[in-house]
């Protein structure tokens, strides 16, 4: 564990916090069983609360923690560490070690956030919502549905599950990605965005409401091309459903 963070532990069956983030800075969910629920904040304080559930395990055995570090706070559903393994423990991005080792805990996240303020949801077996934000969105889970809107960008996947997305962006700052297996995506953009497009399916179909100009050959399970003028790139990945741009 890295020195110099901050850290606030707390049982995962009431948990509450509240403080100020600054912008462009993120606030990143970290859960393993359980939704995540982020919407926009009617003030400038970020709220994160949380609640547990079991069905053999006890939600008590289960904790929230919270760390303060460069790029902003990570909130991680944080399990009992099983004998004779390596500690649990919360850490931002690809840091911490998480594991359940049979706890059938659920901890559903809730999260308000201010404008500006970057938000990363992150579970394995359960849905992210992510609605009428005015911020950026990276999203992933393995085992559930990605629902997002957002007047900044977004980037989600999952393996198990469809993924809706709306931004409101009129220009991509970057490329971004949206991947599935089991599921399709539908992605709702401004409709004079300029954006280069790399849809792929195996199992399914395209359709775009918005003017798509091709590049190279029409194939059955691929579509290359522009949107308006072209630009930053759009990447849409699944196997098993369609992909529909509006």
């Amino acid at each position: 564990q890295n020195a110099g963070q901050e850290r606030v532990s707390q049982s995962a069956t009431d948990f509450y916090w509240s403080g100020r983030v600054g912008a462009g800075d993120g606030v990143e969910i970290k859960g393993i069983n359980g939704d995540v629920t982020i919407e926009r904040a009617s003030g400038d304080e970020v709220v994160v609360t949380a609640e547990a559930r079991g069905r053999r395990s006890d939600p008590e055995t289960v904790r929230v923690e919270m760390v303060e570090h460069a790029d902003g706070l990570t909130f991680c559903a944080v399990y009992p560490t099983p004998e004779g393994k390596r500690e649990n423990y919360c850490g931002p991005r690809d840091e911490g070690r998480m594991s359940t080792e049979n706890n059938d805990v659920s901890v559903h996240f809730r999260v308000e956030l201010p404008a500006d303020v970057r938000a990363i949801g992150r579970t394995v077996n359960g849905d992210i919502e992510a609605f009428d934000l005015a911020s950026d969105v990276e999203a992933a889970t393995v085992n559930g549905d990605i629902d997002i809107s957002t007047t900044g960008f977004a980037a989600a996947e999952t393996v198990n599950g469809s993924i809706e997305a709306e931004m409101a962006a009129r220009e991509l700052r970057n490329d971004i990605e949206f991947s599935t297996v089991n599921g399709s995506i539908t992605l709702d953009l401004y409709d004079g965005v300029d954006a280069d497009l790399d849809a792929s399916w195996l199992n399914g179909s395209f359709d775009s409401d918005l003017p798509f100009t091709m590049q190279g050959r029409v194939s059955r399970r691929s579509a290359r091309g522009a949107l308006g003028d072209g630009g930053s790139q759009i990447e849409l990945k699944t196997v098993n459903g369609s992909i529909r741009i509006r």
